[in-house]
This record gives C-alpha cells, sequence and structure tokens, in this order.
C-alpha cells in the first residue's frame, strides 16, 4: 500500500522566504520519501508548482485568495483528506478523524508577529492569521515552528499542549551557488567595505552605529515598502548617511546571495520572534555574524556567531572585522550544517509516522 503524504503549496500568497521554504521542503519530502511513500500537492486554482517528482497535483477549484477565505471559515474546499503538511498556516483545518481514517493536518508558523507585534503588519494579514491558529488550535495534529524559541513563546500564546514541534528551516537550495550568478544592480554595487544589516527599522539604529564605528558602508535588506525614510533617518542619527547607505527591498537569491558573501559581516538587530532568514543564508555563506542577544537569536545562532547585547554592537563588529573575522567565519560554517532541507524533510515524515 502506498503512502501519499500531500503538501499544500501557496505560491502566490506568501512572502517570498516562506514560497521558496515550502518548495524547497516539497523537494526535499520528495528526496528522503520511505519506500512505499511518495509526495503529492494541493494548490489553489491557476498556481505554477516549478517541481519536479510529485506523485500527482490536486489544483482545487477556488483561487487562493478565495480559498484562504474558505479555509479561515472552515470549507474544506476538496482538499480532501489523508496526510496533510501545510509549511505556512494556509491549510485545511476541518474536523477529521486521525484514528479511524488516518487523516492528518500539520501545519508550520515561521512567526509570531500577528500576535507579539501585530501593529507591524496589516490588520487583515493580523486577523487572518489569528484565526486560522484558533483553527489550528481545534483542528491540526501538530503545529510546526522553527525554533525552540518560538515553540516556547507559542504554547503561551496558544492552547496545544504537545502538539508544538520544532523542525527548522534552512537556506534556499543551492544558495552558495548563487553567488556572482546574476549582475548586481547598479545601485548595489559599492566600492568600499560593507556590512549588511538586517532589523525592523526601529532596531537598525545599533546596527548602523555599530556600522559607523567600524568604518564600512552599510547595506540594508529587506526594508520595507513606505519604511525607506525612517530608515534613513535612523541611519543618519547613528552619524553615517549619504552614499555610505544602501536600502534594498526583496531581492532574488541570486541578489541577495552575492550581496551578502561580498560582505564583510552581516549584522542582525531585530529582536523578533521570527525565523532570521538572512542569518541563516549569511551562515550558509560562512560570514561572520554579530546579532543583538534575544531568544530566536541565542537559539539559532547559538554558538555559530557573536550574540552580544545591543550597547555592545559597535565593539562587537570592529572586533568580527578585525582580529575575531576568521574565528567567527569557522563558528558560522560549522553552525550552518544543522540547517537543511533534507533533515528537515526528514523531521516531517517522522512527524507524521509518529502520529
Amino acid at each position: 500500500m502506498t503512502v501519499q503524504l500531500r503538501i499544500v503549496l501557496d505560491q502566490a500568497g506568501v512572502d517570498a522566504d516562506e514560497a521558496s521554504a515550502g518548495l524547497a521542503l516539497a523537494e526535499g519530502l520528495i528526496r528522503t520519501a520511505p519506500r512505499g511513500c511518495v509526495v503529492s500537492a494541493i494548490a489553489p486554482s491557476g498556481s505554477e508548482l516549478p517541481l519536479d517528482g510529485l506523485h500527482e497535483v490536486r489544483r482545487l477549484a477556488l483561487a487562493r485568495r478565495e480559498l484562504a477565505a474558505a479555509w479561515q471559515m472552515g470549507i474544506a474546499a476538496g482538499a480532501g483528506g489523508g496526510l496533510i503538511h501545510a509549511p505556512s498556516l494556509m491549510a485545511p483545518l476541518v474536523r477529521h478523524d486521525r484514528v479511524h481514517d488516518h487523516d492528518q493536518t500539520t501545519v508550520t508558523l515561521w512567526d509570531l508577529t500577528a500576535w507579539v507585534s501585530p501593529d507591524s503588519l496589516p490588520k487583515a494579514q493580523v486577523l487572518w492569521q489569528r484565526a486560522m491558529l484558533k483553527r489550528a488550535v481545534k483542528h491540526a495534529d501538530a503545529v510546526v515552528v522553527p525554533s525552540h524559541a518560538l515553540a516556547s513563546r507559542l504554547v503561551e500564546i496558544a492552547p496545544l499542549g504537545d502538539r508544538v514541534r520544532v523542525i527548522a528551516g534552512a537556506a534556499p537550495t543551492g544558495f552558495t551557488r548563487r553567488v556572482d550568478a546574476d549582475p548586481l544592480p547598479a545601485g548595489l554595487r559599492l566600492r568600499r567595505r560593507y556590512v549588511v544589516l538586517t532589523g525592523d527599522a526601529g532596531s537598525l539604529h545599533e546596527g548602523f552605529r555599530a556600522a559607523a564605528a567600524a568604518d564600512v558602508d552599510a547595506i540594508v535588506l529587506d526594508v520595507a515598502e513606505g519604511a525607506e525614510a525612517e530608515v534613513t533617518d535612523a541611519a543618519r542619527a547613528a552619524g553615517i548617511e549619504g552614499q555610505r547607505v544602501h536600502l534594498a527591498g526583496a531581492v532574488p537569491d541570486a541578489t541577495r546571495a552575492t550581496v551578502v558573501n561580498r560582505a564583510e559581516a552581516l549584522v542582525a538587530t531585530s529582536t523578533a520572534m521570527a525565523w532570521p532568514w538572512r542569518v541563516v543564508e549569511a551562515m550558509e555563506l560562512a560570514k561572520p555574524i554579530v546579532a543583538v542577544d534575544c531568544a530566536v537569536h541565542r537559539d539559532v545562532i547559538a554558538d555559530g556567531g557573536a550574540v552580544v547585547a545591543s550597547n555592545e554592537l559597535p565593539d562587537a563588529l570592529v572586533d568580527a572585522l578585525g582580529g575575531g573575522a576568521q574565528r567567527l567565519r569557522v563558528l558560522a560554517s560549522d553552525r550552518a550544517r544543522a540547517f537543511s532541507w533534507p533533515s528537515a524533510a526528514e523531521r516531517v515524515w517522522a512527524l507524521h509516522a509518529e502520529l
């Protein structure tokens, strides 16, 4: 008897990191499928899935927006039963019988922003995520988060008991091979030494202070649309401005890989309860990492970088660009081995076997 695990692939409705993660996990599930097991997909109408090796694809009658609304209301919309894994909260969370019908539904939460700092997200997004977590409390057989820090916070938010599981994410598949694969946009061709900064607009001030102390330029990745002026003001207040500050929104993987690889270090300033995508990518490229101390950074970076109090960031970065550079590169490379999509896929298979 063939066992079929169906993964929900919602490529149009999530941010680029989660979309990439969904495809990478699906590819990992296909590669690590146990004997007698296959991987299929559930997708909204009209979706395109650039993925080989799927046993079948069930495209539902509803487009993404309508499907999200239907699943929020508890309407299965033809998704069917069996083993279903969603790499996001987008899932058919309806009543099912795991014991007699062997139906299982598991979902994934990559961040807790909608609960911890809801003002930073559009109201509609907050309401949808909160509604879907409520449905997960009622109907999910397990809720996956990528770090133990997120797991500890999640059980304070929702009564999930022992249904929370930790399965870490990883850098995009083949990330290191994308370095210098495409030419950089003109605005990101830096001549001076620079560091990459990541974080929300409110936390970046400390990163700019560190860059100024180390006398390097700064590229800020993932600047939210509309936040450019606030980020620029933070840089100016920290004493670094003009041609020394470069802002970038969401950029392709190849561009990001090249930018991070050419940087002297990555500085992570956010203390958000969210999976630190850029930190994991920097570790994959063996770059020195300096991060503000918080539960997520202690959990994910561990000894793979310098995790320090925010007021110690300038001194830590100066050290990371000087005598501590080689040590931090080795530590980052070693820590990166803890994160891979095949490993995550194996743990998803083990989770469904356990259930």
